[in-house]
């Protein structure tokens, strides 16, 4: 999409045509402020919420989307570019999904935790941890899925009971503005949920402004600056930022289901994800096989402008975006790969690309693409193979392809990545319950699924002695008999056994029995 920004609007423009979309406001720093004000007074009202509450808002919402579906996808479409069909599977039809599953669940995903505290039990005590919500939660999502990763994320927090802010990417501040709308017509407190446009100035002057959590998708770089700022006062950061995933296909793979796979993981949303294959690993004796298989139902794709039905590849995102590719497709050929399949763009429309004779020292095998490219390198065995894929400094997701559910088990645990999926690519993200989040460059952190859901909340612990007739054997003042008795809790009541424990009791009576005295 290419962006004009003016000292007060954003002007955003359909990437594939030119038409503009709008103009959006560029918030100030003081204006960040008084939103950052806003989310933390009505917080105070939203948390006392019952999760019943919380979830007939989700609910509403879903209505207003589900009413509204076609318009919603007409507008992803127009400003992000992707076809109207992956609009619909890659963004609605989840994001309705996972509203669902949390607006139905959180209070029994977040329900008071019973902790079971061993031999500590014995003397009276138990322990709690129920979850409170951290407050103000900044979501600051990419360009790629400008609708399904910030209402996701903000459906979670404010099923746990925060208020949020979503800074949409200067790319698609209509499709923000439109969650925001949503949220409006579903009947939410004002303040609950606020949407604000913007440059990279807004961003950071959001960070600055010390919310409660901030929730980041999109680049290393961007990702290292949000968290160096955000350390300033301490904010924790969940970062999801990026891939360069591998696919392992083994000789004994279903081969025509692994070829429509990775077609469709390395070419939807014009290659465009996080976690689209950008690394497949074909074995040695099947790589001549697969690679035509990969050509032919790559050449029966349709590429164009992404509200027409039959389109399955569009556009670039942007003119940067379109940069970045057609400079890692010439270095493969100035480093000895060969460009088997498209490798040309007109304008913004780049054509999906299928590369051979690649190895992991090259540049564009290194570095993420964010388009739709597909090298196809080779390897001998199952070593190598989790050598190769392993080979990077990105870990989001992963997958391998064979008959073998056993070798499957076995490579998968081997692989360094937030995800491997078995058999079956891509597309976890899009369920609710499931953790996502990477590790090495991907980031830290994790959103979706139970663990997700513990990144919007702070656990509490709550220690109960229900014995009030005695002061506890470590208490002061000490003796030599509080150290005889230290030394037993050491020996016997440390070792978790019950048994031993029962040794120290003549210990402790004569130890409360002279802290009763004094």
């Amino acid at each position: 999409m290419s962006l004009a920004v003016s000292q007060e609007v954003l002007i955003s423009r359909n990437p594939a045509t030119g038409e503009e979309i709008g103009k959006a406001k560029i918030f100030s720093k003081e204006e960040v402020r008084q939103v950052i004000n806003r989310a933390r007074s009505v917080f105070q009202t939203w948390r006392k919420t019952s999760f019943d509450e919380r979830k007939h808002l989700i609910m509403r919402a879903r209505e207003v989307i589900l009413a509204e579906m076609d318009e919603i996808a007409e507008l992803i479409c127009k400003e992000s570019g992707k076809p109207i069909a992956e609009a619909i599977s890659m963004e609605i039809a989840p994001v309705l999904d996972l509203m669902q599953y949390f607006a139905r669940n959180t209070k029994r995903l977040l329900k008071p935790r019973k902790v079971n505290i061993g031999l500590f039990s014995l003397l009276g005590r138990s322990s709690e941890i129920i979850y409170e919500p951290v407050g103000v939660v900044v979501i600051i999502p990419a360009w790629n899925y400008p609708f399904s990763i910030p209402l996701g994320e903000a459906t979670m927090a404010l099923m746990a009971g925060n208020t949020v802010i979503i800074k949409p990417s200067e790319l698609t501040p209509f499709v923000g503005l439109k969650i925001e709308e949503i949220f409006r017509k579903a009947g939410a407190l004002e303040g609950t949920i606020q949407v604000i446009t913007g440059d990279g100035s807004t961003g950071a002057a959001l960070v600055e402004a010390a919310p409660d959590k901030i929730m980041f998708t999109g680049s290393v770089s961007t990702g290292k600056k949000i968290a160096q700022s955000a350390a300033k006062n301490l904010t924790p950061v969940v970062l999801e930022l990026g891939g360069k995933d591998p696919m392992i296909v083994f000789a004994d793979a279903n081969l025509n289901l692994a070829a429509e796979a990775a077609v469709w993981a390395a070419f939807c949303n014009a290659g465009q994800n996080c976690a689209s294959v950008e690394r497949l690993y074909v074995e040695e004796s099947i790589a001549k096989d697969f690679t035509k298989l990969l050509i032919e139902k790559t050449k029966k794709l349709k590429q164009g402008i992404g509200t027409q039905s039959d389109i399955s590849i569009t556009v670039l995102s942007s003119e940067k975006q379109l940069q970045i590719v057609k400079e890692h497709v010439e270095s493969f050929k100035k480093e000895g790969a060969k460009i088997l399949l498209g490798g040309q763009n007109k304008g913004l429309f780049f054509e999906p690309t299928i590369i051979a004779d690649v190895n992991n020292s090259m540049k564009a095998m290194r570095e993420e693409t964010f388009g739709p490219t597909l090298p196809i390198a080779t390897f001998r065995d199952e070593e190598e193979a989790i050598r190769l894929a392993n080979d990077s400094e990105f870990g989001l997701t992963a997958s391998v392809w064979t008959s073998d559910l056993k070798k499957a088990r076995r490579v998968a645990e081997k692989l360094e990545a937030g995800t491997v999926c078995i058999n079956e690519v891509l597309y976890t993200h899009a369920i609710a319950q499931t953790p996502w989040g990477g590790v090495k460059m991907s980031g830290y952190g994790r959103t979706h699924g139970l663990e997700g859901l513990m990144e919007l909340v702070n656990p509490k612990h709550i220690h109960l002695n229900r014995l009030l007739l005695f002061p506890d054997a470590w208490w002061m003042p000490y003796s030599e008999t509080a150290i005889n008795t230290f030394k037993g809790f050491a020996k016997y009541f440390a070792s978790g056994s019950l048994i031993k424990t029962l040794l120290l009791l003549p210990m402790i009576f004569k130890r409360i029995k002279e802290l009763t005295k004094k």
